[in-house]
């Protein structure tokens, strides 16, 4: 017997374009284009997804985009304060280009958490890896987010300061710290995915400012005998990943494959439990063999797991029982 997910959480791509170019991302190299595809999630879907599915309570809404650039945000963050669903970004955003009126909605219908990428603590050293990003614009930003929250009265956004650790940029990780804690926001440092570029240099020093295990995802492999996103794969049962249109992806690191299921037009439930994405929830606990048409077959998460022959072992959600 197999158990059909009925997920609470889910995330829910607000925008696939991108106004920077940050070299190692797959939406800058156009990896992401054949599959995600280029565009904004539409108010109109979002609200009939909410009306539809009442067990809802929170979606994420950053992915391999800039949630900023989607004409319809403010709709669909009024939308959801009506009706109750809780709001994210902590997927991240860049926040280069965001009008006064949206950051204050962020305030006024209480968006719940914020992960903001600054990889930086000076316009040098932010703009050699977000490209064409501006550090004193998002700095800016952040501070009117504040303003909107103190005119509110209120937490929200909770606001993170997401530091992704590259050789450029190490010696800037106290300085960033500290611009964080005056800015109201939490401080986490984060592994680059891509080894070959601009890499650490002085690594005790970067563990121990920053309180990582390790200063690269190999190393990080190395110590602990996991992949450094294997949380990514529970996605699949807890918080599944659905695409500006409605397409099934599964979890936020597959661009390159979808599920069959759209989430629009087959409704949620279904789309999430599809033959398909059922099948790599069983491939992903070691229940099934490797299948062609499944995205996470060439996934370097499970090709880990497969090769160790450590898969996930967790517990799926209570759901409705299925034939299987």
């Amino acid at each position: 017997m197999t158990d059909k997910i009925a997920p609470t959480r889910i995330r829910l791509e607000a925008s696939s374009h991108c106004q920077l170019r940050c070299p190692s991302c797959p939406t800058t190299t156009k990896a992401i284009d054949p599959v995600v595809g280029k565009g904004f999630l539409k108010a109109a879907d979002f609200r009939r997804l909410v009306e539809d599915n009442p067990s809802i309570s929170h979606i994420e809404l950053s992915n391999y985009g800039e949630i900023f650039l989607n004409p319809e945000l403010l709709e669909i963050m009024a939308f959801a304060h009506e009706r109750g669903v809780r709001l994210s970004a902590d997927n991240g955003v860049n926040l280069n280009n965001a009008s006064d009126e949206v950051l204050e909605g962020l305030a006024k219908y209480g968006f719940r958490s914020m992960t903001c990428s600054i990889d930086g603590a000076s316009e040098e050293t932010y703009g050699k890896y977000r490209v064409r990003g501006s550090y004193e614009r998002v700095l800016e930003n952040i501070r009117k987010i504040n303003r909107f929250k103190d005119q509110y009265q209120s937490g929200w956004p909770a606001l993170a300061w997401q530091f992704i650790v590259f050789g450029h940029n190490e010696h800037e990780i106290r300085d960033a710290q500290k611009m964080a804690s005056r800015l109201n926001m939490t401080f986490r440092a984060k592994l680059s995915w891509d080894d070959g570029f601009s890499g650490v240099k002085n690594r005790e020093e970067v563990k121990r400012v920053t309180g990582l295990k390790a200063t690269t995802r190999g190393e990080f492999r190395e110590k602990t005998g996991q992949d450094y996103l294997l949380q990514i794969c529970t996605q699949l049962w807890v918080l599944p990943q659905i695409n500006w249109d409605g397409k099934v992806l599964g979890c936020c690191r597959n661009f390159w494959g979808d599920f069959g299921g759209n989430a629009f037009s087959d409704g949620l439930m279904d789309s999430v439990n599809n033959e398909k994405i059922t099948y790599a929830r069983e491939m992903l606990l070691g229940r099934q063999e490797a299948r062609d048409d499944i995205p996470c077959t060439t996934c370097e998460i499970y090709i880990g797991m497969k090769a160790d022959g450590k898969f996930l072992r967790i517990k799926p959600p209570p759901g409705k029982k299925s034939g299987g």
